[in-house]
């Protein structure tokens, strides 16, 4: 009775272990984790909008940076190609599936991919540009993006980490469905796509955010702190009421 009852525990306490096991990459998974980011380069670059959405995990998915905010979802990730600069002049490629357009992709950087117990993690350096934080996902479709973070320059020197800005967001209120994206006109006059949720930025204070609320409500400035634990609390959160009638 007592060697079965050691046995049992035994097994019940490799469980959480086994549990949270990091998936083997095969050499193959490599390969199509490193065209992942090669195939990313190259939609944005071009414009390829529909392409460049079909690279991220679908429904859930996303894109995130200081000044595009948490852009999920397969209308907002080919709003927000749409909306780069070389993509918005008289000249630029078209953004329809399956087009790539004229101009010359540009080069794509080399991730270091990590197993993970979720399926993988990668790190790309982008020069003064700052880094690609990754979390990939194998689907029915192949490897995807669970979430492509950029973490400036200026936010690595913060010490700022993609599990820091993730946490700042929830912080702000970003799963709460509150906010809205935002669309600025051009030099056209068209608008276009430019924030999804809270736009973050760093000042002497700390990291600030700006979030604005749906239905013309208006937005909130925020100055986040880190706590002495690690974690994020508000500093201050000021609500600006709409000027628009």
């Amino acid at each position: 009775m007592l060697k079965r009852s050691v046995l049992l525990a035994i097994v019940l306490g490799a469980v959480p272990a086994l549990a949270g096991a990091q998936q083997n990459l095969s050499a193959q998974d490599r390969v199509a984790l490193q065209e992942l980011t090669t195939r990313y380069a190259r939609a944005l670059s071009t414009c390829a909008a529909e392409e460049y959405a079909d690279l991220f995990a679908p429904e859930t998915g996303y894109f995130a940076s200081n000044i595009r905010g948490e852009v999920v979802g397969r209308e907002r990730l080919m709003a927000l190609v749409g909306s780069e600069r070389h993509c918005t002049g008289a000249t630029a490629p078209p953004t329809t599936a399956g087009t790539a357009g004229n101009a010359a992709p540009r080069p794509a950087p080399t991730a270091v991919i990590t197993p993970s117990p979720t399926g993988a993690t990668g790190r790309a350096d982008l020069g003064n540009a700052g880094q690609y934080d990754d979390e990939y996902v194998k689907t029915p479709k192949g490897w995807r993006f669970r979430s492509r973070t950029v973490i400036s320059r200026q936010e690595q020197a913060a010490n700022l980490t993609v599990q820091d800005v993730v946490a700042i967001r929830r912080l702000a209120g970003t799963d709460l469905g509150h906010f809205d994206d935002v669309y600025v006109a051009g030099a056209d006059g068209v608008k276009r796509f430019r924030t999804s949720g809270v736009a973050l930025g760093l000042s002497a204070e700390g990291v600030t955010g700006r979030a604005y609320l749906k239905n013309n409500g208006g937005h909130y400035e925020d100055v986040y702190v880190r706590t002495p634990q690690g974690g994020w609390r508000f500093k201050s959160r000021v609500y600006q009421p709409s000027t628009i009638q």
